[in-house]
């Protein structure tokens, strides 16, 4: 069984701000971060539980190939994506910052 997907708007413009800075690197690395980031939505798409409780209900998959993670929680039949962070990023802050922690 294949969850539905959906994100949050921040989510969305983590996204974003992550492949311009990409695509500013080199041309077309943007197109990869996002295909890593859609593989990983996937993944977690038909496995929800195999990625790691961080805080609540909030649980953390690594992206391939990249320093991000993808946070995300299940809600019945649903993934709500939240945030997609560089790794360096201090989560707890960033979970305070949105109310999560």
């Amino acid at each position: 069984m294949s969850y539905r997907v959906g994100y949050r708007p921040e989510a969305f413009a983590d996204i974003a701000e992550a492949f311009l800075w990409y695509e500013a690197q080199r041309p077309g690395l943007g197109d990869q971060f996002e295909a890593a980031i859609g593989a990983t939505v996937q993944l977690v798409a038909t496995m929800p539980l195999l990625a790691p409780v961080v805080a609540r209900s909030l649980r953390r998959a690594l992206i391939p190939r990249f320093p991000f993670a993808l946070y995300y929680s299940v809600e019945e039949s649903a993934i709500q994506v939240r945030a997609v962070l560089h790794t360096s990023r201090d989560q707890g802050e960033w979970l305070r910052g949105r109310g999560d922690a």
